[in-house]
């Protein structure tokens, strides 16, 4: 089974293991083993806003950074599908970021847990939140 990574997950692996919580590194790190850990493809184009605003690094380009994070972390990368632009917008979401509730859309649709430390996820039935 694929476990899903909010874009936050990916730089905090990248750039600041220590801020994942106890069992989000412990499953995370689980996943790595067996190469099932797996993004929304919407989250390299929040991180590319990222890398825009100056947020992230400046001493690797943006994509290089992306490329990184698709390479150490065997990270499968997952499309934004007819179903899950749908499902995204259900009024199940309280959310307003269009890009949390793709990811959010990501992990359901493919019955997968997903890594995230956004409180506003937590509530959303059937939404299995790793923190």
């Amino acid at each position: 089974m694929l476990t899903i990574c909010d874009t936050h997950i990916l730089i905090f692996w990248q750039d600041a293991p220590k801020r994942l919580s106890i069992k989000a590194k412990q499953v995370l790190e689980e996943s790595l083993d067996k190469k099932t850990v797996a993004c929304s493809d919407i989250s390299f184009w929040e991180i590319s806003m990222l890398f825009k605003a100056g947020r992230l690094r400046d001493d690797v380009s943006a994509e290089q950074y992306m490329n990184d994070i698709i390479l150490t972390m065997s990270l499968t990368i997952l499309p934004v599908t007819p179903e899950i632009a749908v499902l995204s917008q259900q009024d199940l979401f309280i959310h307003k970021d269009p890009a949390d509730r793709l990811i959010a859309s990501t992990a359901m649709i493919h019955r997968a847990p997903l890594i995230s430390a956004d409180s506003k996820l937590r509530n959303i039935e059937p939404l299995d939140i790793i923190w």
